[in-house]
């Protein structure tokens, strides 16, 4: 999804230009000075020192953690490790190692069910190279299900940090806990999202629903306080190639919030549009242009063999790595449905004129294309689970707005229609109403309101097998939830949509329209909208029982020191049946 200050493109460099040196200290020494003017600028009087570091939130408490992220050890496995996709009896492992020279390295590796690994449960060894950016993943099968596992690697007498995974349970579940998080953009500011998950001991699977890296450059999108923040993108031009993409990621693995999640829980992950480029759909995107960039087929390419090379995924298809979309049980308590919206099936999008002469009603439109709808719908028809859970990156609800508001959001448009909604009908004057008559159109085409036939069958899924459907969106950068309701107004499942990690949202997009304005304006203009969180970062848990599905929404205080605090800022649920599936508040 694109804001209006990601569409003034920074300054564009090509990928043969590399990033300036700081080995210079005369450089290093004047960005010193410049970072800490500009710190001292923005926290002057807020009560939060500069020269703080370390810190920051645990669960739902205020205040700070004396312990800090686990570091790597020493310098061979500098970028952490982590564990992803995990079944009931496998998980995959993953890490990667710096070479002190190019070539062919082996890595054992071993799982054990105690952290001083005195029973060992899976040992092998596994080789890496410059073909895979020297990445290491194994699927380490044999497991127990429902088991905490530990896990590291060696290289002779390099030992890499231990993690702690889980696989999924079998059979009856009593309850499953996800985090729910998406859009980390390591310019904008910390990642101390990822640092309050990992300091949880209640999670089962962090699930990552897009934009783990940004492509854009040292100039581009949110990057203002990057220099201040020390967090300026690497390479310093937008991403084009493997090698740019490789490093990108990298770059995201020296965070040591990020590693310290991915050590202490599996993670289940999904692209969105900038692990590639900004607003990308199968055939292009907004940021790429082939006359001065080259081919997207390429990019795609670069882009998508990083992602899984840099992320602990476990390819469906060995031979089509593009096929991304995949399945996970939590036995007979759930079934989660990882969606691909981006790049397989993914039609053009469209412009608000385009919608307004009526060509996104299309039956052809696409956004997961006929493959990816017919495997969902036999999983879901296979699956005994109590909720049928997707995993996908785009806003599913319906979320249109009047017309001036969609195409002017401002205070004035805003309030206007709030006002003449709230006026009682007989004391309208005609000019109000025919603001509340006029057409209302989608906020974001980018998202299923861009797709409505397609959106139509897959809640067409869901109510012709009575499933109980929830959908988990990112994207956006802020915090919705929502019924979703199919063409004739039925209830058929229920949204929630998480806030992103550090990318700004309304705040940022719309300065001059208050928070609470803009929330409560929302609520009122979109019928099937329940809450609405538009200016703060954080992320979601979502625990799933028998019972009910329940949503927190965790907010972090601020991305822009790591003192921070977190609260909950809402706890919201749906109970399973038909006639039950609406958001509503938690009675807790």
């Amino acid at each position: 999804m694109s804001f209006p200050d990601e569409k003034s493109p920074p300054e564009r460099m090509t990928p043969r230009q590399s990033p300036a040196s700081e080995s210079d200290s005369t450089t290093a020494s004047r960005r010193s000075v410049l970072r800490n003017a500009v710190l001292f600028a923005m926290f002057a009087g807020t009560g939060i020192g500069v020269t703080a570091c370390g810190g920051g939130g645990s669960g739902n408490d205020e205040g700070g953690s004396p312990n800090p992220p686990p570091e790597s050890s020493g310098s061979v496995f500098k970028h952490g490790i982590a564990s992803g996709d995990p079944l009931s009896d496998r998980v995959i492992l993953w890490t990667r190692v710096t070479p002190a020279a190019p070539g062919t390295i082996n890595v054992v590796w071993e799982v054990s069910s105690d952290e001083r690994f005195g029973v060992i449960v899976a040992r092998g060894t596994a080789s890496t190279g410059p073909d895979r950016d020297y990445t290491v993943k194994v699927d380490a099968m044999g497991l127990q299900p429902a088991s905490v596992n530990y896990y590291r690697f060696f290289i002779g007498e390099d030992t890499s940090p231990i993690g702690r995974t889980k696989t999924l349970p079998v059979g009856g579940v009593a309850q499953a806990k996800l985090a729910v998080v998406s859009c980390a953009n390591f310019p904008s500011g910390y990642f101390n999202v990822y640092a309050d998950i990992a300091k949880r001991a209640d999670i089962d699977v962090v699930l990552h629903l897009g934009d783990y890296i940004y492509e854009f450059g040292r100039l581009g999108y949110a990057s203002q306080l990057a220099i201040a923040i020390d967090r300026e993108s690497k390479p310093d031009h937008e991403v084009l190639t493997l090698e740019d993409y490789r490093q990108r990621h990298a770059q995201y693995r020296t965070d040591a919030d990020l590693r310290a999640m991915h050590a202490r829980f599996p993670m289940i992950a999904v692209w969105d549009d900038h692990d590639l480029a900004d607003n990308t759909w199968s055939g292009g995107a907004a940021n790429h242009d082939e006359a001065s960039e080259g081919s997207f087929a390429a990019r795609r390419s670069a882009a998508v063999q990083a992602y899984h090379e840099w992320l602990p995924t476990r390819l469906p298809d060995p031979t089509d790595p593009l096929k991304i979309y995949r399945s996970f049980d939590f036995g007979t308590l759930a079934s989660l449905h990882m969606l691909d919206t981006r790049l397989i099936g993914r039609d053009k999008q469209l412009s608000l004129d385009q919608h307004l002469a009526g060509e996104s009603a299309s039956t052809s439109r696409q956004l997961l294309g006929q493959a990816q709808l017919d495997w969902l719908s036999a999983r879901m028809a296979a699956s005994a689970g109590t909720w049928q859970v997707l995993g996908q990156q785009v806003l599913m609800m319906r979320m249109a707005i009047p017309l001036s508001v969609a195409t002017a959001m401002t205070v004035e448009t805003l309030t206007a229609y709030v006002v003449a909604q709230s006026t009682p009908e007989a004391a309208r004057s005609d000019s109000q109403r025919t603001l509340l008559a006029q057409t209302k159109a989608p906020y974001n085409l980018d998202a299923w309101d861009g797709y409505p036939a397609a959106r139509d069958a897959v809640l067409g899924l869901a109510r012709d097998q009575r499933k109980n459907l929830i959908s988990l969106a990112g994207d956006t950068h802020n915090a919705w939830a929502g019924n979703l309701t199919d063409i004739g107004g039925q209830r058929v499942g229920v949204e929630f949509a998480t806030a992103s990690v550090s990318s700004p949202g309304f705040e940022r997009a719309l300065p001059l329209v208050a928070n609470d304005l803009l929330s409560d304006a929302f609520r009122r203009m979109v019928d099937d909208l329940r809450y609405a969180e538009t200016s703060k970062r954080g992320y979601a848990v979502l625990t799933l029982s028998p019972a009910e599905a329940r949503c927190e929404y965790l907010e972090v205080s601020t991305v822009l020191s790591r003192e921070y605090s977190v609260k909950t800022a809402a706890t919201l649920r749906a109970l399973p049946g038909v006639g039950n599936l609406e958001v509503t508040s938690s009675l807790v």
